[in-house]
This record gives C-alpha cells, structure tokens and sequence, in this order.
C-alpha cells in the first residue's frame, strides 16, 4: 500500500524544521495600496463567484471558496486540497471573484488568497450553508444547525492582555483533505508560524445540530514566551442584564457571550457572567488539567436583543475539553472596555502554569465543540439572570441571581433552599433564597456592603441540606 500524501507526522516534522530557523518575512507588505486600503464593507463586497467553488458539482457533503486578500487580511495563505495521493495547490486568478460591487478594477494574477470557507447542508439538504470560516491569523469560526456567526477560535494566543503588543500568530498553509460522498467529517491540516513559535494542526470538523471539532497540535518554540494561550476563544460583551445601556441603544442587551462557563476537576461548575467595565479585567481560575471551559451565549430569547438583522440569540456557544493532561494552569478570562459592537473585547485561554522556553515542543488536543445548547451537561440549576443595582444604604449594593432547572423545578415554594454567598471582603447582607410564582425560577438575594474596598469576587450557590443545587455563580464586582 503506498505511503499517504500527508498526515499529522509529516506536518509535524515540518513545524519543527521551521522552528530552527529565524521567522521569514511575510508579504503583508508587499500587498497592493488599492487593497490594502479597503474598508472591510469593501472588502467583503468582493465575493468568490459560484459557479467556481470548489467541489460543486461532485455531489459531496462539502464545498470550499476562497477569501481575496485586501483590508485587514494581507498575509499570503496557500491552500492546498489533498486528493487520495495527489496533492495539489490551488492557484489563485482574479477570474475566480467577482468585482462588480467593489472599487477594484483588476488584481495581479499571483495575487494569492487570504482564507477560505468551507459549506456543507446544515439546515436543510437541498442547500449548502456557511459551515466554518478560517480567516486572518490563526481565527476560525465554526457553526452549528441554526445559527449565525458569532465568537471565534484561534490556533494559539501569544501575550494576550500584558502591557505589550500582543503576537499574532498565522496560518500560513492548509492542506483540507477532498471529503468522499459518504464522509461525516471533513480535514483540515494547518501550518501556523510566527516570530515565536511554529505549530503543526489537525483539525477534524462533523456538522450538525451541534458541530464538533477535534484538535491536534504540536507547538515548537523559536524563543521565550512570556504568556502561551492555549484554545483560545474570541467574542463580544457590549452590555447586558447586569450592566447599563447606552444612551439611545433601544436593544436591552448586545452581546455575542454573556457568561464563561467551567467544569473544576473537583467536580463544581463555575458560571461567570461578562461585564464591560471601564479597565482592563483580567480573571484567573487556577485548576489542574480542568474538564472543560468555554464562552457561552445562554440568553436565547429573541426579546432580551430585539435585533431583527443581527440576531444575537443564535450565536454560537463554544465549549472546549481538554484531552489527556495539560498540567497545572489557569483558565484566564480577559475583558477589554469597549465602545462598540463591531470589537471583539472577550478572550478566554488556558495559560499553562510551566515556563515557555526556546526549543520545546507542547503538544496538546482538544475537543471543541459549538452548539446553542449542551444537552450531555448535568442538569443542575444554572444562572439565567444577574442584575445588579443600588442598595438600602449609600454605598451598597443590591444583587439579584436568578436560578433555573435541575432539582430546582421540583422544589415546592416552602422547600428547604439555602443560598450560600461568599465574599473575598467586604460583609454579605440579608442574604436569602426565594421561588417566584410566576416564573418558577429561585431567586437569590443579598446585598453587599464594601466597606472601603474597590473590587471584590463574590460567589453564591443554591443548596438543600446535603446537596448544591446550583451550579457557582462567580463574579468580580468593581467599584468604578
């Protein structure tokens, strides 16, 4: 049987002879003044023609285009398709997009690409849909049945959040295998680069109502880096339940996450709902090799955004589980002040707690996995709602959790419920658990008093005599 074309192996080996040597220049700054200078309305007005994706007319499950470079999108991706023992690079031409809407005339013929996009019949079987997106850096989007584009993933994050310019790593060529006609699952191989490290990855995505990605990477180190992100996750907070609305914004909240979400190797659920504050918010969760984290956008109901056109309610949630040890680390939440709904001001990684040295490799895997619901998670009361207001006294503060599901249903109004809060200072005020008529959900409340403190993490949990009921609630509250 003759050897395969390429595999992980061969990917591999090659990331780590071009960690030997120094980073070569990219060409971002070769690219043309004409698109370099396009707006990204501009830019995405040039589209990859119909009648040339990749595939169409072979009765697959999958379909690729190909994204044009211009904007933010400089760098030269080469995109290859491995073909049972051919593999074959496919070559750019300005005969491939479409012009017509655009202030382009005409592009070099070795132009190159910046990305591509991969459809397959998510919703329905007669039409092939946006299926994933893997464009700029090293960011991809996946979606699942139902759904619009929403947070990000990235291949790794390099100094994310420290008082420096953050390094953006690239992926600077794909191999995607040619799916055959009964194929589930499509491919992917990804050489990623940059002035630090060189990183070899697998990616293996199945569609569906809930789409579901398996990574293998194998990281190689050119030099020392302060801060490693491993399975990043990029999204938007503008404001929500818990924060106060833009003057003359109508929508009661825009966001793309409303709350990290992590499985402890304890066995506790932690549930973190995003702010937007006014500074930088840096959060540590320190766990040894945690079960899962990930960026959930849990408001499903249309009425919490009232946004016809950007339907925030169907944005993606992304749950990431670790496979085999990762060590010791923290699951780090970062969330940059932000203005407007166009930036992504969200990021959560794992940072591993060892020290990234020149010559290492750090090989890791992953399942990540995109869906508007997990239906395998336990069923335990979640947090639905925390609002926060002022309190009885100057200087206080009131605080509403509401909590559903699990047990908490079957818990008559008199039942025996016992909310447990904590607070890292400050002193916790009339705390107590209560069951409205109306909804069916518990609610917890308490007021905080914080003395002469500016920031204090709060936890508070639902319980009966033996049991929690509820998962954590987690949250850093602020004074500014």
């Amino acid at each position: 049987m003759p050897d395969s074309p390429f595999d992980f192996e061969k990917l591999r080996g090659a990331a780590a002879r071009l960690a030997s040597e120094p980073m070569a220049g990219g060409d971002a700054d070769t690219l043309p003044q004409t698109l370099a200078e396009l707006t990204p309305a501009q830019f995405h007005a040039v589209r990859f023609r119909p009648e040339a994706t990749i595939w169409r007319d072979e009765a697959l499950p999958f379909q690729m285009q190909l994204f044009h470079r211009g904007s933010y999108f400089r760098q030269t991706v080469k995109i290859n398709v491995i073909d049972e023992e051919q593999i074959s690079t496919i070559p750019y031409s300005p005969a491939l997009f479409d012009y017509s809407d655009s202030p382009l005339e005409g592009t070099p013929e070795d132009l190159g690409f910046a990305g591509f996009r991969l459809l397959h019949p998510l919703n329905r079987s007669d039409h092939f849909d946006e299926l994933a997106v893997f464009l700029g850096a090293s960011y991809f989007r996946v979606l699942a049945a139902g759904q619009h584009f929403g947070l990000s993933a990235r291949g790794l994050a390099i100094d994310t959040g420290l008082p420096k310019k953050e390094e953006f790593p690239y992926f600077r060529e794909f191999w995607i295998q040619k799916p055959r006609p009964d194929d589930q699952a499509i491919q992917i191989y990804a050489l990623l680069d940059s002035a630090s490290l060189t990183g070899a990855y697998h990616f293996v995505l199945t569609p569906g109502i809930e789409s579901v990605m398996q990574v293998r990477a194998s990281v190689f180190t050119r030099q020392a880096v302060q801060k490693l992100g491993i399975a990043p996750l990029t999204s938007m907070f503008l404001y929500g339940e818990n924060s106060t609305p833009p003057r003359d914004d109508l929508r009661p909240e825009v966001h793309d996450s409303d709350g990290l979400l992590m499985a402890g190797n304890n066995g506790e659920w932690i549930w973190r709902p995003l702010t937007n504050r006014s500074e930088l918010q840096i959060s540590s969760f320190q766990n040894e090799s945690p079960r899962g984290f990930g960026l959930m956008q849990r408001d499903r109901d249309a009425r919490s955004y009232q946004d016809l056109d950007l339907n925030y309610e169907r944005r993606p949630s992304a749950w990431i589980e670790p496979q085999g040890d990762w060590g010791n680390g923290a699951v780090q939440l970062i969330e940059i002040p932000s203005d407007a709904e166009r930036y992504d001001n969200i990021a959560l990684l794992w940072v591993p707690e060892r020290s990234v040295e020149p010559g290492q490799e750090w090989p890791f895997r992953y399942r990540l996995r995109f869906a508007s619901a997990f239906n395998d998670f336990p069923n335990t009361g979640r947090n639905l709602q925390t609002r926060e207001g002022a309190g009885s006294e100057p200087g206080r503060r009131r605080f509403a959790l509401e909590f559903g599901g699990g047990k908490l249903a079957e818990i008559p109004d008199d039942g025996k419920v016992e909310l447990v809060v904590t607070a890292s200072t400050g002193r916790i005020l009339q705390p107590r658990g209560r069951k409205s008529d109306a909804t069916g959900t518990w609610f917890a409340l308490f007021e905080l008093d914080p003395g002469e403190e500016e920031a204090i993490e709060l936890r508070a949990f639902l319980k009966d005599q033996e049991h929690a009921l509820s998962e954590t609630w987690s949250y850093l509250w602020k004074l500014s």
